[in-house]
């Protein structure tokens, strides 16, 4: 039987960033993201008495371990308004910028005080099928493991390394010590992003910045190299994410070119 401290424990990872940091948990809620969920990450379970359990995922349950609450608490805890019924309690993943610079000519997202945790889940979902390395995050950026970034990674969260920086332009020039060629979405860019060569490069790093103001001058200034996307009408950027997925499709492209 859920404990009402248990209900009050799992409201607050829900809803308060810092709680979620101090306990070294997140909160993943739905069948495909409890299906993606790897299994020795797990913590606890959830499901809702009116919960209906395929046979993947009760076999999934059942090997874990888990809990039927009341719909009426399992409302309490969810943090949508049609949950599906089952939640679970994850632990953190923990990486480094080596985690992102193990494979050959990489690609990483750099973004910069991104507050949109819709365009930060996207960026992940996106990275992942565009085969980025990594994201790396400044310490001002919306957090990751929100619930909203969570869904809206649709599983990906498990799979894209990130990690959180606590000086961004440190990191960009350990980047570029690495031999990362360091690409600023920027409005003073003058050529086009189709016009640079990603695959035979070191590796690639793209930096995004935030919804409103795009990159700091600070940060902007450590780029190798401005890039824009051509525009057409009256309309002089595009969503931070959408640009993000511009950038990185561009290098997936030039790289499979390259392996043909």
């Amino acid at each position: 039987m859920i404990t009402n401290k248990k209900v009050k424990e799992l409201i607050t990872w829900n809803q308060k960033s810092r709680a979620r940091r101090e306990a070294d948990v997140f909160l993943a809620e739905g069948t495909k993201m409890f299906l993606e969920a790897p299994t020795k990450g797990i913590r606890e379970i959830y499901v809702s008495e009116s919960f209906f359990a395929t046979e993947e995922v009760r076999e999934k349950m059942e090997t874990i371990g888990y809990e039927t609450v009341p719909d009426d608490t399992f409302r309490k805890i969810s943090d949508t308004m049609t949950p599906q019924g089952i939640l679970c309690v994850m632990e953190r993943m923990h990486y480094g910028l080596a985690d992102l610079l193990k494979t050959k000519n990489p690609v990483i997202m750099v973004l910069e005080e991104l507050q949109d945790p819709g365009n930060l889940g996207t960026i992940l979902r996106t990275g992942e099928g565009a085969g980025v390395s990594g994201v790396v995050l400044s310490k001002g950026c919306v957090d990751i493991y929100n619930p909203k970034t969570i869904r809206s990674t649709m599983g990906s969260i498990y799979r894209v390394p990130f990690f959180y920086t606590d000086s961004l332009q440190e990191t960009i020039r350990e980047l570029k010590e690495n031999k990362i060629t360091v690409y600023a979405a920027h409005l003073k860019g003058t050529r086009y992003y189709d016009e640079f060569d990603y695959a035979d490069s070191f590796g690639t790093a793209f930096l995004i910045g935030n919804e409103g103001n795009g990159l700091t001058d600070e940060t902007a200034s450590l780029a190798d190299e401005y890039l824009k996307i051509p525009m057409e009408g009256s309309v002089e950027s595009l969503n931070a994410a959408v640009a993000a997925s511009v950038f990185m499709y561009e290098a997936y492209r030039q790289k499979r070119n390259n392996r043909k």
